[in-house]
């Protein structure tokens, strides 16, 4: 860790607000990156981002250096944060349930071939819970058990949610595709 970051870790346990506001800053582009592949409103960016944040600022003191950076470490905080947001949307939502068997590919992730332009814009032509849930299974690598419990879905509504995210995939992004999974 660089002496300015050391620094700042420590204005931020003494809740010093300027050094909180200039650890906000220096990973708030890379954060609002990560909250942009859950949400499409702006608004629900801002609000993952900031819990998580407060989060970070309220439990700055446990982030131990031998265990891990402090990016990870805001990093996991953060996603976790939006998890909660999204899981608070998705119970104001109305949900999907599951009928019929489905079969997944897990194997194969359907977005390795396409450019960061294309996923940005497949991400945002998906809904919340959708979006979510596609998020956490392929750019991730969470389990559809870990996804189910993180979200508080069935492991049916998961699957459901992957299935559909790529039926969207194929239906509207397979000229784009450069070796698809989808094209045989």
């Amino acid at each position: 860790m660089t002496d300015d970051l050391n620094i700042l870790l420590k204005g931020c346990i003494k809740y010093d607000r300027l050094s909180q506001e200039k650890l906000y800053r220096q990973f708030y582009p890379d954060l609002f990156a990560l909250c942009n592949k859950f949400f499409d409103d702006e608004h629900d960016i801002l609000t993952a981002l900031n819990n998580g944040m407060m989060n970070v600022f309220n439990s700055i003191e446990k982030f131990d250096a031998r265990k891990g950076d402090l990016a990870g470490w805001i990093y996991s905080i953060v996603r976790n944060a939006a998890i909660s947001v999204v899981r608070t949307k998705r119970r104001e939502m109305i949900t999907h349930e599951l009928v019929g068997d489905m079969q997944l590919e897990a194997s194969v992730n359907p977005l390795i071939h396409l450019d960061e332009e294309v996923i940005l814009a497949f991400l945002s032509s998906l809904g919340a819970s959708t979006r979510a849930v596609f998020n956490l299974f392929y750019m991730e690598g969470f389990l559809i058990k870990e996804i189910a419990k993180s979200l508080d879905m069935k492991e049916g509504t998961v699957k459901w949610h992957l299935s559909e995210s790529r039926a969207k995939l194929k239906a509207n992004f397979y000229g784009q595709l450069k070796y698809s999974v989808y094209a045989k």
